[in-house]
């Protein structure tokens, strides 16, 4: 005898298998949890005095994940004594939001976290 509904008012039991039951619940379950949609971050690092070719490669890559519908981070990474143009960094991932502006839109605005200035941007549906 298996309970299948315990807040119902009588409780609802059911005569069968228990092994049977348990197996069909696992099944369920592993079906459900397959249809979850997954989030998919994908990275684009920066330095602070990286070039315009090399901003714009990037940005189509940054493109290409939005349209894919992954999430983007965006990190500028300051080496040794970079860390002084975080002016600089800060500029270059606004630019960034600006530009893909169509694509996705800005989580979390650049955040400097140690050596790293990080920025999310989700894509638009």
């Amino acid at each position: 005898m298996v309970e299948i509904s315990p807040k119902a008012v009588p409780p609802v039991c059911k005569v069968m298998d228990y092994k049977k039951f348990l197996y069909e619940q696992k099944k369920r379950d592993k079906a459900l949890k397959s249809k979850a949609t997954k989030v998919i971050v994908k990275e684009i690092r920066f330095g602070p005095n990286t070039d315009d070719h090399d901003y714009e490669f990037k940005k189509k890559h940054a493109e290409k994940f939005l349209k894919d519908g992954a999430k983007l981070k965006a990190f500028v990474f300051f080496k040794g004594r970079s860390i002084v143009f975080k002016e600089q960094g800060q500029i270059l991932l606004l630019r960034l939001a600006q530009d893909l502006e169509e694509f996705g839109k800005v989580e979390q605005m650049p955040k400097l976290e140690g050596k790293r200035m990080i920025m999310f941007i989700a894509p638009k549906k």
